[in-house]
């Protein structure tokens, strides 16, 4: 007898159910790890591929960092030359302004003006003579108080200052925009 015979046939028929049930759920384990192996594998190279773009990046990112750090360290190197240049200039004019007021003060320089020469002295103007003892050649001149004198130095002083420090300005701007 066979085995076949032996087990009736609504038996046989669950038999065969389930040996298919367990042949297609072994299938379909396989196909998942099947699947889940090629999906493991796409996605460590996905992994992969973001973490060279990652690191593409971030060297690119620590380079153009280093430029930046380099380009304001020549900018601020520029500006401290062009700074010391300008103070450099401004104590030179400071000490030349104070060595004329010096000499002003000691009467061993004095200032004088230019006279018109179309206005005649019988106009009330300051007389063009010189001195006894001096020879005036060119253009008549009048000599200035020694205090007014210290007050035109004064002024000049000054401006020459203002236009030291606009002089320093321009160059920080020209600086800044190049």
């Amino acid at each position: 007898m066979r085995l076949g015979e032996l087990i009736p046939a609504p038996y046989r028929l669950l038999a065969t159910r389930v040996l298919l049930v367990v042949l297609v759920g072994g299938s379909a384990a396989i196909t998942w790890r099947v699947q889940d192996w090629r999906f493991g594998k796409q996605l460590a190279e996905q992994a992969r591929l973001h973490t060279e773009i990652l690191n593409q990046l971030a060297v690119a990112t620590v380079a153009q960092q280093r430029a930046e750090q380099d380009k304001r360290l020549a900018l601020e190197q520029r500006l401290a030359t062009s700074e010391q240049t300008h103070y450099r200039a401004l104590s030179d004019a400071q000490r030349d302004q104070g060595r004329l007021r010096d000499r002003l003060a000691t009467a061993d320089l004095r200032l004088s003006v230019l006279l018109d020469a179309t206005t005649g002295a019988d106009n009330g103007q300051v007389s063009a003579t010189t001195a006894t003892g001096g020879v005036v050649h060119g253009p008549a001149r009048a000599e200035l108080d020694p205090a007014h004198a210290q007050r035109i130095i004064g002024v000049t002083d000054d401006g020459d200052r203002g236009l030291i420090a606009l002089a320093a300005c321009q160059g920080y701007v020209r600086e800044l925009s190049r």
